[in-house]
């Protein structure tokens, strides 16, 4: 018997020591695999990353670099870095949500606030796609009147930007990997264009390098602070974080795998990274340039360079010796003075690139901000048309009537618009990534609920600082009463938000009337109007 029980015992021994030598290489595959990166994988992801950083390199971002450079030097290039990695995080989120409950930023929104908050955050958010949607327009008339020449007026150059209506169509009806890959090439059309500019004038690296990771301003003063706050206004965009949160769902995800969810946040989480980092390079080229060139640079220097090599434009530049003050199309010209007419083209072409692909990738905002608040689908021919025709009206009455410093102007008062929309993002993103009830266990710790609120507070306060040095510039006792109207609404408005930010938070205690309820939600399967 007890030979019998050696015999079972060695028998089962056997038999345990068969079953771990069978199985512990596919334990420790699936373990590898879960630990290791497949750029494969990556590859299957790549795409909205991509297409979100393309709101880091729209028109306004442009103006606000070469204005960096021309203002401050190599001096804000920390602030950019700092704008781009809080942008990240942000981003971040904003994809985590998509990812774990299949729904994005507007869809959920739908789901927790009641009616009339929601049309107020649809109508603000919608604001912000329409302003950016004005800076591109912007962008590509300037760029369109610079590459002709000046034989495509301003006005003109407004009117055919219609034509992206015509052009996103047809590059939508062939997939959605194809747009992608259009936008790609846009980015590597700036890249190589700016990358260009970069090389030419050939910045002091040791300089640029010491602006980027010595967060320090010596001899600064209001103009640079302001011109700090510029960056981060113009770098964080409101509708980009309901963009980024519906493009994740292109990719086929089982949700109700903890460990293919955990993956899917990964890779998107390291695509978002390298694409930013691109269009980070892409910034740095623009302060860099303008930085070298034409830091401390008078407008009697320029005007003199022009005048030199017969430009057309020398008329912009009054004979004074006040600072240099550039803008986009400022921009191309002092180029075209200082490195010759192929800088000033290779500028345009560039401008275009960044106006052309922002433009699409505000179309795609405003579809999903709709659909999602209003549960209302448009086709996007109709959507395309209707954010196109509200941004071209106002926008094609500056360039009839007004000049070109009038047109490059309206970016600034565009900026401090979006500005203001940013709360209308922010918070709702830090609310819902923070609740159990929706997130599961991919909601936020207690690090990232701080850190985030902090972070989302450091950006409104900068904000909104930058839109009060605006209205204060304004000098009119009516616009000033009328900005103390709109102010106290707002502020309530955005306090209201905050309230219930601070109940998914775990402030139970502000709940007084046990009013403000989330409840779970169920797991959105269905992807968005995506064609492979």
């Amino acid at each position: 018997m007890a030979l019998q029980f050696y015999e079972r015992d060695h028998r089962y021994q056997v038999c345990v020591c068969v079953c771990v030598c069978v199985r512990a290489p596919a334990v420790e595959r699936n373990v590898m695999n879960s630990l290791l990166f497949s750029f494969r994988k990556l590859w299957a992801f790549t795409g909205p990353g991509f297409l979100m950083s393309i709101a880091y390199l729209d028109p306004g971002n442009i103006e606000s670099d070469l204005q960096s450079g021309a203002r401050a030097g190599f001096k804000l290039l920390w602030v950019l870095l700092g704008a781009t990695i809080i942008g990240l995080l942000l981003q971040r989120l904003a994809a985590r949500l998509g990812v774990v409950t299949g729904m994005h930023l507007a869809e959920v929104c739908n789901r927790h606030y009641p009616t009339v908050p929601r049309i107020i955050l649809w109508l603000m958010v919608e604001l912000a796609i329409i302003g950016s949607d004005m800076q591109e327009v912007i962008g590509c008339a300037i760029a369109l009147n610079l590459l002709s020449v000046g034989r495509i007026p301003l006005w003109a150059g407004v009117l055919i930007t219609i034509i992206d209506t015509f052009v996103f169509l047809f590059l939508d009806k062939y997939g959605l990997r194809k747009l992608e890959a259009f936008f790609g090439f846009l980015i590597t059309i700036m890249a190589l264009s700016f990358g260009y500019e970069y090389v030419r004038v050939a910045p002091d690296q040791a300089e640029v390098l010491k602006g980027m990771f010595v967060p320090y301003c010596s001899g600064c003063g209001p103009t640079q602070l302001e011109q700090a706050v510029g960056i981060v206004g113009a770098v964080i965009m409101p509708h980009n974080i309901y963009l980024h949160s519906a493009l994740v769902k292109s990719r086929d995800i089982n949700r109700a795998n903890k460990k293919e969810v955990k993956e899917a946040n990964k890779y998107y989480f390291i695509e978002s990274s390298i694409a930013l980092f691109i269009s980070f390079l892409i910034n740095v080229f623009v302060v860099a340039v303008f930085a070298e060139a034409f830091y401390g640079k008078t407008n009697m220097e320029v005007s003199l360079q022009c005048n030199e090599t017969g430009s057309a434009h020398s008329e912009l530049f009054p004979a004074n010796n006040e600072t240099l003050e550039v803008d986009i199309y400022k921009g191309g010209v002092v180029l075209g003075c200082f490195f010759g007419p192929a800088a000033l083209y290779i500028w345009a072409i560039g401008i275009l690139a960044a106006g052309q692909s922002s433009t699409m990738t505000g179309t795609y905002s405003g579809q999903f901000v709709m659909e999602g608040f209003l549960n209302l689908r448009w086709s996007r021919f109709a959507r395309v048309l209707l954010t196109r025709s509200i941004a071209i009206f106002p926008t094609l009455l500056v360039a009839v009537f007004q000049d070109v410093q009038h047109l490059t102007g309206m970016n600034d008062f565009l900026n401090v618009l979006q500005s203001m929309q940013l709360p209308f993002a922010l918070i709702p993103i830090l609310t819902f990534t923070s609740l159990t009830s929706l997130m599961n266990d991919f909601a936020n710790g207690l690090v990232w609920k701080i850190g985030g609120g902090l972070l989302i507070l450091v950006v409104c306060a900068i904000n909104m600082y930058f839109v009060v040095v605006y209205v204060t510039a304004l000098n009119s006792t009516v616009l000033y009463v009328f900005s103390a109207l709109l102010s106290i609404a707002y502020l309530s408005f955005v306090c209201y938000l905050v309230w219930r930010c601070l109940i998914a938070l775990g402030v139970s205690r502000l709940d007084f009337r046990g009013s403000v309820q989330y409840p779970p939600t169920v797991l959105m399967d269905e992807q968005p109007e995506f064609d492979s």
